[in-house]
């Protein structure tokens, strides 16, 4: 795949702050048009059942207040189906949740669960809503996104993460080569190919390498180093770095 990757910016966390006191500030939408100035292709945000961080209110703000695709991340439920389809956002990545997480844990289980995505996954794609499913680098959970029909999937990048050293030892290493694997796999099936989870300065650069990769989105790093740069230099970094990948 030739062209310039794409850089997803995931807000969960602004809201997440200000959540953490209560009232407006600081403000999702603000964070977005932050991350666009700073060189940001899409905002990602995931709405959870528990609203632990985004909220209704900052979907509806969200699609009126950026100019961005805005790809909502949503667990395969009939309240989120019923949210996606009445907002119309560009994209909905679909999602494992468990209300005890802090965070999303792993990839979702396409292939176990794929009776109850099929219904889900062709209403969104009959709104015109952009599907992918955020799963495993495993050939399993590609051939189930194969058969449910979705135009895209991205792959967990969690475990790779976790792994990666200042020298990344066999098992990362490893790690790399199953999700390249998967990468590549996806890309010649017509799939088009995401990666995302846990990435960060340090560890971002092989994932962008892979050619076949079109998208990365990264959340919690970003809002996290933006405390002591400024999210632009934050956004703007992370897209140099991703830009020198390629």
């Amino acid at each position: 795949m030739t062209g310039k990757l794409r850089l997803g910016v995931n807000i969960d966390h602004v809201a997440t702050i200000r959540n953490a006191r209560g009232g407006e500030h600081p403000d999702p939408l603000r964070a977005a048009q932050a991350a666009e100035r700073a060189g940001a292709d899409g905002i990602t945000a995931h709405l959870r059942e528990d609203r632990r961080h985004i909220t209704d209110g900052d979907i509806d703000r969200l699609m009126k207040g950026i100019s961005l695709p805005l790809n909502l991340e949503m667990a395969a439920t009939q309240e989120m189906l019923r949210i996606a389809l009445a907002h119309q956002p560009h994209a909905a990545c679909i999602v494992p949740e468990k209300r005890e997480e802090r965070t999303t844990e792993g990839g979702l289980d396409a292939a176990g669960q794929f009776d109850a995505l099929v219904p889900i996954v062709d209403q969104l794609g009959a709104a015109g809503i952009r599907v992918s499913l955020f799963i495993e680098p495993s050939e399993r959970q590609v051939d189930a996104a194969l058969r449910l029909g979705v135009p895209v999937v991205e792959f967990h990048t969690g475990r790779f993460a976790s792994l990666f050293a200042d020298v990344p030892g066999e098992d990362a290493v490893a790690e790399l080569r199953r999700i390249t694997d998967a990468v590549a796999l996806a890309a010649k099936n017509g799939i088009e190919a995401h990666a995302g989870h846990g990435l960060t300065f340090d560890n971002v650069v092989p994932v962008a390498a892979i050619p076949q990769v079109a998208e990365l989105n990264i959340g919690h790093f970003l809002i996290g180093e933006a405390i002591f740069t400024g999210l632009e230099a934050s956004v703007a970094r992370m897209r140099a770095l991703m830009d020198g990948a390629r």
